[in-house]
Order: structure tokens, then sequence, then C-alpha cells
């Protein structure tokens, strides 16, 4: 059942799960209330349920004893079941557990859809992360969330990316790839970005994505001069996830659309260029706890088109990242690393 727990002793409450099961930005967003619930509880059982591809994000928290799939969970009991998915898996999963307490993530998906269809803005003028709404859902036990979010790569890992960058310095790391098409910046708007920053200085960059990202990745290599091409490193599909924070942890700013690598390098503190267009901060999904700058065009009355993002720009002219200018992106990232160079 879903009720409200009422705390006379912390040590009333000895197990917990926390049930996130996608994606990459979402999980990670989830690792501050972790801390929290440690804070709270500091000889409960911590667990987490999460799809198998994204265990690698939690194997190593020490705030967590177990990481469990869907399939791997059973019929375990656990005092305290947070679930901050709140969808019909999330909860068949809940249900067939021997949970004492069941805390939800209320989406109020409601909002974010008058938002895209009638564009009537009813979050307010404060800005409110999905962090601080997924501590709603722990109302009366964790008072707030102060922790940053955090991730844990192997030493291995950290070879791995020491390796890859070769020792040059300072290090942009640029998060190319995005699910969505609305999500992303052109490739050829990417390549000019590259184009402007090593016209300035000496840069080693290295791309990021998945397997899925490398033709998009080849395609802004394409775009490259032969010189600037043996600056630039692309590890799209060639880096595992936990290697591919390590390469973040490595960097020294991080160029990145709203995708979940943008939310892994916030948990190693980085300043972040982040480029929206179909995305708005209404959403919540701005980086946490970490420095940032944000572009995207303002102004347009097609914003937001969705809240996740679309397969193409359902206007046909997707001004949202056309008109973000690659030279004002790279001045700003110029003017960024030699400032942190001084």
């Amino acid at each position: 059942m879903v009720g409200v727990l009422v705390l006379t002793q912390t040590g009333e409450i000895q197990s917990i799960l926390v049930v996130r099961l996608s994606s990459i930005g979402d999980i990670v967003l989830t690792t501050p209330l972790l801390e929290e619930l440690r804070q709270a509880f500091p000889q409960a059982r911590i667990d987490y349920c999460t799809k198998a591809p994204f265990e690698p994000l939690l194997a190593s928290n020490p705030v967590l004893s177990s990481v469990f799939t869907p399939e791997s969970i059973g019929s375990r009991h656990y005092d305290l079941v947070v679930d901050l998915q709140n969808n019909t898996r999330s909860r068949a999963l809940v249900q067939g557990l021997n949970a004492g307490d069941v805390r939800r993530y209320r989406k109020k998906n409601w909002k974010k859809l008058l938002l895209v269809r009638l564009k009537m803005n009813l979050y307010g003028d404060g800005y409110r992360s999905v962090v601080d709404r997924y501590r709603g859902a722990l109302d009366g036990i964790v008072p707030s969330v102060e922790a940053p979010c955090r991730i844990f790569p192997s030493a291995a890992d950290h070879d791995f990316a020491v390796s890859a960058i070769g020792g040059v310095q300072p290090v942009l790391a640029i998060c190319f790839g995005a699910n969505h098409f609305t999500k992303r910046y052109p490739a050829e708007s990417f390549a000019a970005v590259i184009s402007a920053v090593l016209a300035s200085m000496p840069v080693r960059i290295i791309l990021l994505g998945g397997k899925e990202d490398i033709a998009e990745g080849e395609k802004i290599m394409a775009g490259l001069t032969e010189s600037d091409r043996e600056q630039v490193r692309s590890m799209a599909g060639a880096a595992t996830l936990m290697q591919s924070a390590a390469l973040l942890a490595a960097s020294d700013l991080v160029l990145t659309n709203d995708t979940g690598l943008m939310h892994m390098a916030s948990a190693f503190g980085k300043k972040i260029f982040l480029l929206f267009g179909s995305s708005v901060g209404e959403f919540g999904f701005l980086p946490w706890r970490t420095p940032y700058e944000l572009f995207e065009t303002e102004g347009l009355d097609c914003r937001p088109c969705s809240h996740i993002g679309r397969s193409s720009c359902p206007e046909g002219h997707f001004r949202c990242m056309r008109q973000i200018s690659a030279q004002r992106v790279a001045a700003g990232i110029v003017e960024t690393l030699k400032q942190a160079a001084r």
C-alpha cells in the first residue's frame, strides 16, 4: 500500500529499495537521494533495482548493498520502497515485493502536456530540479537534498581514459548524441564549434556517444579539416558506459546535448556547456550542483514541441537548434579554458 510513514526511531527502517528502471540521466539524478537516505538511515540496507544495461552506473556506489534487475529481485522484504519510476512496470514489480511502505515519485505529466500542447506554463517562476521532485516522494523522511550526483568508474576505467586522451591538455569532451533528433545539435554545427575552438587554442577533443551515434560522429569528423581531425578522437561506440564516465572525469569542460552523459558529467563537477533544442528548463533536467551555461533559442512559439524529444522537427525548420550560434558557443568554451589556465 502507499501510506504515510511515521518514524519514531530511525532504527525502524532497516531495509530500503530504490526503484528507477531507466534511463541514464534519470538514474544518475537519483544518486543524490541515495546519499540523503544513507545520512537518514546510517544502519539500513539500501538496495536498488534498475534494468540490466544501467547496472554499471550503480554497481560501485558505496551507499548501496546490492543492485538488482527486475528479473533478479524476486519477492524480497523491504521496510521502505521508493519507486522513482512510477509506471506500469515498476508498480507491478513493487506489488510483487513484501513492502512495509511504498513512496512514489509524482511525475505530474499533465503540466508537461499543457506546456507542450497548449504552451500553458504552470511551473511557476522558480526552477525545480527533478532531484527535488524525487525528494518529494520522501516528504517527512528526507527534508532536503544537498548532495551532488555521484558515479564511480573503476581504476581500469580511469586508466582507459588516460590512454585514450594521450596526456594532452586541456580536454574538451563533446557529448553529441541523444535519443531523439530534436535534442541533437547538428553535426555541421558541432564541427563549426570544434574548428573555431582549435583556431583559438590547442585542445584535445573527445567525442562521446554510443554505437548508435557512430554515424553522427563520422559526420562531425567529415566536417573538419585534416589538421583539426588530428586533435579530435571519436570514442562513439568504442567506450563502455563507465569508460565514458572516466573520460568525462578526465575532461576540463563538457559540451553536450540534453542527454544522459550530461548528467554523468555533473557527477564530476564539470563545467557544462548545454545545448537545448526541444528541451526547456521547466522539465527539471538542468545540471545538478555543477556550473553550467545554457544555450537555447528563445522566443520560438513552437518550443517545446515535446517533453521527451521527436524524431524530426514538426515545423520543418529546426530553428531551436540551428539558430544556436556555433561561434558563440566556441567563444564561451575558449574563454572558460583560458581562464582556467591562468
